[in-house]
């Protein structure tokens, strides 16, 4: 997926708008965030960080600065493996206009030494969100791994594009929920989403959501 081909996608689906979050870096974040203010939406920079507990939680922030800084502090973390791209796929580090600029020589894959509660204080030192990633899946959850959410994390939860609500809603309560596309191609880009009423789609206004429990989330798919 291009920058400018995330960004067309978004446009096409009319939300208003969105997150990237590459597993365990931000550094095609600068890239997106060009696209997306040429074409005039909102975007927010992150990551999806695989924790020491083997569990998948997302990172969100206002800056492209502070996603990066976070992709730095995960990376000092992380196993010194060189990605094989037979195995793995490439892992191209673009500009806005589609340039390679570089190749990521880690294996992003692989998940990093920070626990989930490390992780948590450094995404709030950096003014950013955490969100517990598809805590409805058998594999790389909270639930999965842990047989629960840890107390004093996690600022929302994920269903993914499947999960029942119904059944979910029970077992996260307490927490807002959010359901999100988690989409590794175009096609799936905007299949699902989370609606709330704010004026702007930045970190300040979705942590009012958050808090207030306000996010209402699109009907789960039962077909692909």
């Amino acid at each position: 997926m291009s920058p400018a081909g995330i960004v067309s996608r978004i446009q096409e689906a009319g939300l208003g708008g969105f997150a990237l979050t590459d597993h365990q870096s931000a550094r095609n974040t600068p890239a997106v965030a060009e696209c997306a203010r040429r074409a005039g939406i909102a975007f927010l920079p992150g990551l999806e960080v695989q924790t020491a507990e083997e569990v998948h939680t997302v990172c969100l922030f206002d800056t492209v600065a502070s996603a990066l800084a976070m992709t730095d502090w995960v990376y000092e973390a992380m196993p010194k493996r060189v990605n094989d791209p037979e195995t793995f796929g490439d892992q191209p580090v673009v500009t806005w206009d589609d340039d390679i600029v570089d190749m990521e020589w880690r294996i992003l894959a692989m998940g990093c030494r920070r626990t989930i509660e490390e992780i948590s204080k450094k995404v709030h030192e950096l003014g950013g969100l955490y969100i517990a990633a598809h805590v409805d899946r058998p594999n790389y959850s909270v639930f999965s791994a842990l047989g629960g959410i840890p107390e004093n994390c996690f600022d929302a939860v994920e269903l993914s594009r499947t999960a029942d609500s119904s059944i979910w809603a029970p077992k996260v309560e307490g927490y807002a929920i959010t359901r999100s596309s988690d989409a590794h191609n175009l096609d799936d880009v905007a299949k699902v989403w989370s609606e709330a009423d704010i004026t702007r789609f930045d970190i300040s206004s979705l942590k009012e959501v958050f808090l207030s429990k306000s996010l209402q989330i699109s009907p789960r798919l039962t077909k692909f």
